[in-house]
């Protein structure tokens, strides 16, 4: 039973990487979908990965979980909030990388943790732990830090952030699965997606049309581009600790972050530099507190088997002869 569960831990560990690597790598995949524009990708994103979780689902014939949820208008409704978010989110990072912006567009997924306790606090009444607080305040300065280093607040970080923040907190109300709530979430981006994609082509501006049929295919890969990570990360979240995938999401940003600077050659100067090194302080904080809560929380349910008293059980009685 060891083995297996090892076995487990170590597919979830590389299914995690492959998310958390392919989210990070993307950045090199947009600039190849030129030129398209920022509008058009985001609609091919949409109408090509609703084609490939339907395929995905046909072929596991998972479709209980459609009935069920047309029959309940709320969670029918906060998918749609799902949608509209994670859409803006989709939208402002396709045009950030093919503008030159992967750099801010990597800060808005390292104070996206930040963003999510802030909300935690604001909405759901949460109480934070004393170095919660302080990492929170951390990151409130390196935003200001950033602010004054690009002459305006960083908003394509804080769209980026607050976007994929409201999209975690919403998913986790619906409670679906990973390919399930992709494929109710697309299902309802697809009729505006083909919608304006056809009124592209009635307007001779689609490049899928136009661009030939190496282009066409880049374009439709943007289903399995979006959906297969996704893929990996359900893969990874049910067979390692969520402390674990917690250090893991953090392999996107930096990735993205590498990229920027040593690929894209964006610009760094002193105070960026300044104000990215403190949201690394504030993320520094946050996962210390949580490796210590979580081995506190495995101390003591540890201590609290151990105190559980031993029932003694019966021997058998003999058979008689």
């Amino acid at each position: 039973m060891a083995e297996i569960s090892r076995g487990e831990r170590r597919a979830g560990l590389v299914n995690g990487f492959a998310a958390y690597g392919m989210w990070g790598l993307v950045p090199l995949f947009w600039p190849l979908l030129k030129p398209a524009g920022s509008l058009e990708i985001l609609a091919h994103r949409m109408a090509w990965s609703l084609v490939f979780v339907a395929v995905a689902l046909a072929f596991v014939r998972r479709w209980a979980w459609a009935g069920e949820l047309l029959r309940q208008p709320r969670r029918l409704a906060l998918v749609a909030v799902a949608a509209a978010v994670i859409t803006v989110n989709w939208g402002v990072y396709i045009w950030a990388v093919n503008a030159g912006h992967v750099v801010e567009a990597s800060l808005g997924y390292f104070i996206n943790p930040l963003v999510t306790i802030a909300m935690g606090v604001l909405l759901l009444k949460e109480r934070l732990r004393p170095v919660q607080w302080t990492a929170v305040g951390v990151g409130l300065t390196a935003v200001v830090v950033l602010a004054v280093g690009y002459g305006q607040p960083p908003w394509i970080s804080l769209v980026l952030a607050f976007s994929f923040a409201t999209y975690g907190l919403v998913k986790k109300k619906v409670n679906l699965g990973g390919v399930e709530s992709l494929a109710a979430e697309t299902a309802i981006q697809f009729l505006p997606a083909l919608g304006y994609l056809l009124w592209l082509a009635g307007h001779g501006e689609s490049s899928f049309v136009n661009d030939g049929a190496g282009h066409a295919a880049l374009l439709a890969s943007t289903g399995i581009v979006t959906a297969l990570p996704l893929v990996c990360f359900g893969a990874a979240a049910i067979r390692v600790p969520l402390s674990t995938l917690g250090l893991l999401q953090y392999l996107a940003p930096v990735f993205q972050f590498l990229l920027g600077i040593l690929y894209f050659h964006e610009a760094m100067p002193a105070e960026r530099w300044a104000g990215f090194a403190l949201v690394w302080v504030a993320l520094a904080l946050l996962t210390w507190d949580a490796l210590r809560t979580a081995r506190r929380s495995a101390r003591a349910l540890a201590a609290a088997a151990a105190a559980l008293p031993v029932t003694a059980t019966a021997p058998a009685p003999r058979s008689q002869v």
